[in-house]
């Protein structure tokens, strides 16, 4: 209805201002029912170039709109604004179009190029060290990442999930000296354990792992323990395997699959950080001083200038990361969207400096960051600090285990991700309406119950006589069936996951309130036909969105 609706300014604005170039018409729905259906301030567009009052320039665009069979009437507002009201027909025809459409209801081809192919795009997520279990920030980037891999792909792109394991540096040092105690037998709590060592109680399970000599299976990796307490190489190698194997198991019980796994050690192996710091260097935007080397970051917007090599010949944090990135670039990923813990904000402005300084074509602002805040559990009103296995922090798994994977999904994809989450496990437990996941499966269920005891074919709706839905409830229903292409694709642009649950949220009350209030199963047919379509219908958007975030659509609860 909005691009019908779009399609009628546009001829309307040709017929009033035909010398008029690149005319942006603008549709929105008005906060309040009684100012429409649709709203546009193309009359306060065009004021300017036809130097005319904007209501009077309404008045003409008005006139000039071709015939529609689903404007009831329209009206001319404040400075100029024109607002649209919808007939029934209209608002009945979303019913038919969701029920011919059905999974394919809401999805897009935004993501296309010109060649009408879908452009290519990345998203990293979670990408945690291997030095632990996931945590629930760790759950919260896997949640959103994952949702954003969708949402992109309903609105036509080609997505790629990418996890880029950082296996160099300090924190694998520490992992690995703190197994090799372990091994020792000396105790976390021993004087001698490393001061920067892990504690949590899987560094036992890992030691003890090595020592029986275990082989150990992660996405693209086989590691055979030697068992030799004086290999720390050895250590190293399978620690990192037996966590990326942890890691594997936790984002599998959490419904997250990745296509491209990437390791930072082999951005070292195969000389791809060497190359891009030669090419930097080349580029002329890096000098030496204090037998350091600077990449001038401040060319490209950054408050100084950074380190990229330090005294000691080792590499700063964002060199791999510029490497890394640069790989992306050259898979031909038209777009990269980053999904990381707000601790990385200070990260963004280098990584995309050494990707300018290269200059090999990458656009201003690539990558694309969402970062999330953290994460506080609570439980009984008191929050959740601790978990045995971890040692010192609240793990995804523990999350999933007390929850089930869906209320976990939801509730860490349902807020903004620059806004601090509490993630409430009684009310994530509960079945009542106050529980907003509860809530919308719930409202599922209702219609697939309803359609059950029907007994009838979802496919003897597709003709069915719809004007008797003309009551208050039907009318709200099929209204926010309507918005829910707009809502999808909105979502995507904005990189905003949470807008959907947000809607599934009003569209659950929606359904509800229809519910206590009508009967389906009625004598009347033709009225009892068009009321199970609407609830079809309902029972499609239900069922896609809550795909979108991940969570599934029970038929029965």
């Amino acid at each position: 209805m909005k691009a019908h609706l779009t399609q009628l300014l546009a001829s309307a604005a040709k017929t009033i201002a035909p010398d008029s170039t690149e005319i942006s018409i603008l549709l929105e729905r008005p906060k309040s029912a009684e100012h429409g259906d649709f709203a546009t301030n193309l009359a306060l567009v065009l004021a300017k170039p036809l130097k005319q009052n904007p209501r009077a320039i309404a008045a003409l665009i008005i006139e000039a709109l071709p015939a529609s069979d689903y404007i009831a009437k329209t009206e001319i507002a404040g400075a100029g604004f024109i607002n649209f009201f919808l007939n029934a027909q209209s608002q009945q025809s979303v019913v038919k179009e969701i029920l011919a459409a059905g999974a394919l209801y809401g999805r897009n081809n935004i993501g296309h190029g010109l060649n009408g192919i879908a452009q290519k795009v990345q998203v990293e997520f979670v990408s945690a060290n291997p030095t632990g279990p996931l945590h629930v920030g760790h759950g919260r980037g896997a949640a959103v990442g994952d949702c954003l891999a969708r949402l992109l792909d309903a609105n036509g792109w080609d997505v790629t999930r990418e996890f880029y394991y950082n296996d160099a540096g300090a924190q694998i040092d520490n992992l690995t000296i703190s197994v090799l105690a372990r091994c020792k037998g000396i105790s976390t709590e021993h004087e001698s354990f490393p001061e920067n060592g892990y504690r949590g109680e899987y560094i036992n399970d890992i030691a003890a792992a090595y020592l029986t000599k275990h082989t150990v299976i992660a996405d693209d990796i086989e590691v055979t323990a030697s068992g030799d307490i004086n290999n720390l190489e050895s250590i190293r190698t399978f620690s990192v395997a037996y966590l990326r194997h942890e890691q594997d198991l936790d984002l599998k019980a959490f419904q997250i699959k990745f296509d491209v796994f990437s390791l930072e050690s082999a951005l070292y192996t195969n000389g791809t950080v060497e190359k891009t710091v030669q090419a930097l260097i080349k580029s002329g935007h890096t000098y030496g001083e204090n037998e350091a080397l600077w990449l001038k970051t401040t060319d490209f917007g950054d408050d100084k200038d950074r380190v990229m090599r330090k005294t000691d010949g080792g590499y700063t944090y964002f060199v791999p990361d510029v490497a890394y990135h640069t790989d992306k670039w050259n898979r031909g990923f038209v777009r990269v969207i980053n999904e990381q813990g707000a601790d990385h904000h200070s990260t963004i402005t280098r990584v995309r400096a050494g990707l300018q300084a290269l200059n090999i074509g990458i656009p201003k602002g690539w990558p694309d960051y969402v970062l999330h805040q953290m994460v506080t559990v609570m439980r009984g009103g008191e929050e959740v600090k601790l978990s045995k296995r971890a040692g010192s922090y609240v793990t995804l798994r523990d999350l999933i285990e007390e929850v089930g994977c869906d209320a976990t999904r939801y509730f860490l994809a349902a807020r903004r991700s620059d806004s601090q989450l509490i993630f409430d496990i009684d009310l994530a437990r509960a079945q009542t309406n106050d529980n907003p996941v509860y809530y919308i499966q719930y409202a599922h269920a209702r219609i697939c119950s309803v359609l059950t005891q029907w007994g009838g074919s979802t496919t003897q709706l597709d003709k069915v006589d719809l004007s008797s839905l003309t009551n208050a409830h039907e009318i709200a229903l099929m209204q926010r069936l309507s918005t829910y292409p707009e809502t999808v694709a909105n979502a995507a642009t904005e990189l905003a996951p949470h807008t959907i649950a947000n809607y599934l949220k009003d569209l659950a009350s929606d359904l509800h309130s229809y519910y206590n209030e009508y009967k389906f199963l009625i004598d009347d047919e033709a009225v009892k036909l068009a009321r199970l379509s609407l609830i079809s219908a309902t029972q499609q958007v239900l069922r896609s969105g809550l795909d979108l975030l991940g969570v599934s659509a029970p038929e029965k609860m």
